[in-house]
């Protein structure tokens, strides 16, 4: 008896550990396709993602002012605009650590949790929730934020293939269900590499969009293939705009340069008086210009959100739509394409698409902050509080 108990027991337990298998629960997967402007989704080009679109749910997002790629794809994931998350921008000072400037070229200040702990990212929450997460790369996620990261992530390194990072996942999703995965991020750049370089309307750019549309077909593919569901939000952090060396501000123009520190430069300024010079840099920028318009923090038109942390600099100028603001001569080339304008720009909204997560059809223009009460409600994790609304997750069925 007990012989022929064994040998049922044998036959049976092989399926049982495939029907285990076969009820495989959803992973969401976070994809940022970096300066995906909303409407390159219209060029006829993109086979998988609009797809997707059209079985699921797409639409625009509204970047956090300023439009750059830290703060956005910082927002995305904490519910929290740059003023609150504290990633004011790509460069940015703190009073607190006056001699040093952060930057995305600087590894030692862009990976130092000091920068980034006055926000707390959806894989932290998920993982202190028993949702176990990973990040094929995503804007400081191989940072230890409150002394955490996700329990697989990998260093940021742009030399990695958009096939190896699909088939990380797909790796990823293989595991046993006690270490696999609930939720992951994935991130490609080439758009935003291609936008800059070669403008937004460039052949160059399309290849780029061929390219990323064609891995997310990769990658769809491959967790059909495994009979994993998942649930993707595919997101952009902002557009981006034609920019050439006809249409520039020079600051040397109007102050003394000696006697600001530009912490930032382009389609925005960020302006810090350098110091004992009183009112001088004040009085030269704060007086009506041509094609910029130039504020105190602390008088930015509310409609942005943006100055109350003291890591916004004393003054910020923003430019006309296509123009760029430069101090000297630009360490970078005027010409392709740039972002960084008001996040009023129509050229600065952002891809949004959502499959299997329930939400259908366009959803319109929403704040890029709305992403994440949606993706937390998806996790089943409560969110931490923030400035979103939840108007997306709202929409839920």
């Amino acid at each position: 008896m007990n012989r022929v108990l064994s040998l049922l027991l044998a036959l049976f337990l092989p399926f049982a550990a495939q029907a285990q298998e076969d009820t495989r629960k959803p992973v969401t997967i976070l994809i940022s396709i970096d300066g995906f402007r909303a409407d390159y989704l219209d060029r006829g080009i993109t086979p998988h993602l609009s797809r997707l679109a059209a079985e699921g749910a797409h639409g625009k997002l509204r970047p956090s002012f300023p439009t750059k790629t830290f703060p956005n794809h910082y927002a995305m994931v904490t519910g929290k605009r740059p003023d609150t998350n504290g990633i004011v921008g790509n460069n940015m000072i703190d009073p607190r650590r006056p001699d040093v400037t952060f930057s995305l070229g600087d590894p030692k200040q862009s990976l130092d949790p000091f920068w980034w702990d006055e926000a707390e990212p959806a894989w932290i929450t998920a993982d202190k929730a028993g949702v176990r997460s990973a990040t094929m790369f995503w804007p400081g996620s191989e940072v230890a934020i409150h002394e955490k990261r996700p329990p697989d992530w990998l260093r940021y390194d742009r030399h990695v293939g958009y096939a190896q990072r699909v088939n990380t996942i797909l790796d990823w999703m293989r595991r046993p269900s006690d270490i696999r995965p609930a939720f992951v991020t994935l991130y490609f750049e080439a758009v935003d590499d291609a936008g800059h370089r070669f403008g937004p309307d460039s052949a160059e750019v399309n290849a780029a969009i061929t390219e990323v549309d064609k891995r997310i077909g990769d990658l769809t593919a491959g967790l059909a293939a495994i009979g994993q569901p998942a649930r993707l939000l595919v997101v952009a952090d902002h557009g981006m705009r034609a920019i050439d060396e006809s249409r520039v501000i020079q600051l040397a123009d109007l102050v003394d340069l000696p006697s600001i520190i530009a912490v930032e430069t382009g389609p925005y300024a960020a302006v810090e008086p350098a110091a004992g010079t009183d009112n001088r840099v004040y009085d030269a920028l704060l007086k009506p210009h041509d094609h910029m318009n130039c504020n105190r923090r602390e008088e930015l038109p509310e409609r942005l959100h943006y100055g109350r942390n003291p890591r916004v600099a004393a003054i910020i100028c923003i430019a006309e739509p296509g123009w760029s603001i430069i101090a000297g001569t630009p360490s970078w080339p005027v010409k392709g394409g740039a972002h960084g304008y008001d996040n009023q720009d129509p050229q600065m909204l952002a891809l949004f698409v959502a499959s299997g997560t329930g939400l259908k059809g366009d959803v319109g223009t929403i704040d890029n902050i709305e992403v994440y009460p949606l993706l937390m409600l998806l996790l089943g994790v409560a969110p931490l509080p923030g400035d979103a609304t939840g108007e997306l997750a709202k929409r839920l069925p």
